[in-house]
């Protein structure tokens, strides 16, 4: 993957393979890749896979534009951390890109807005690109807080030093998450404006070309309507992303 392909102002369409995927799996990012190929998509695509699959998938996308990335590292360097990965490694295997604070680690993990700035430090120091997850809960929802939260994730989980770096913003409503539900796309809007407008107050003019993902529960039938939304910058897909098909089907409704 070139380096300058990661500050190209196309949409991002990710896939998130989450805790699925042995060896086998790499046949259908195989598949993938030729598609990708062949057919030169009007986005940048990327591949997510668990960690005992990133260097063997990095290897075999080589020659193919498909970025691969982590799904998480640690804020620290190195250390005796059992069973965590650092960004170095990441890069080290091959990674030019790693998601950080996905509700599941959020929520799962406990981890807090300032983690996720540590981590995203860690991860630009080391070269990566990272995708820092933001969303809320249906509680929130139904309270009427989602876009003040959101905004807020969004402020505290960016460090002030990320601004002339490449990232991405990934929103994705915690309870959509997997669930086959998706918000309304009045409410897709909303929160990718609130979104745009506090990095704006974060990063100034530089706030404008960060590009905003959606995740949750996207599929080819729902892609299409989404992608066109209005401040919709790429998407961030879970299950759609395991198989070839699937995932084409997504990338063939930009």
């Amino acid at each position: 993957m070139e380096p300058s392909l990661l500050t190209t102002p196309r949409p991002l369409i990710a896939g998130n393979w989450k805790m699925n995927g042995l060896e086998a799996s790499l046949d259908e990012a195989r598949l993938l890749a030729a598609w990708v190929d062949a057919h030169s998509p009007a986005a940048r695509v990327a591949l997510c896979p668990p960690a005992t699959l990133l260097n063997r998938m990095a290897d075999l996308l080589a020659g193919s534009t498909i970025a691969v990335g982590g799904q998480d590292c640690r804020a620290e360097p190195r250390g005796a951390f059992t069973g965590d990965i650092s960004a170095e490694m990441l890069t080290d295997a091959g990674a030019v890109l790693v998601i950080l604070g996905h509700s599941e680690r959020r929520v799962g993990h406990g981890e807090t807005d300032a983690l996720v700035a540590a981590k995203t430090t860690t991860a630009v120091g080391a070269g990566l690109e990272p995708i820092v997850c933001v969303g809320e809960s249906l509680e929130q929802r139904r309270a009427g807080q989602a876009s003040s939260v959101v905004t807020n994730q969004v402020l505290a989980s960016l460090p002030g030093s990320i601004g002339d770096k490449p990232f991405a913003v990934a929103y994705e409503p915690v309870w959509a998450i997997g669930s086959g539900m998706t918000p309304s796309l009045d409410d897709i809007k909303e929160i990718h404006f609130a979104i745009r407008a506090a990095l704006c107050v974060q990063l100034g003019a530089a706030g404008q070309l960060v590009p905003i993902l959606y995740g949750g529960s996207v599929t080819a039938v729902n892609a299409g309507e989404i992608l066109a939304a209005p401040g919709v910058g790429g998407a961030l897909v879970g299950g759609a992303s395991l198989t070839a098909k699937s995932f084409i089907g997504i990338l063939e409704a930009l």
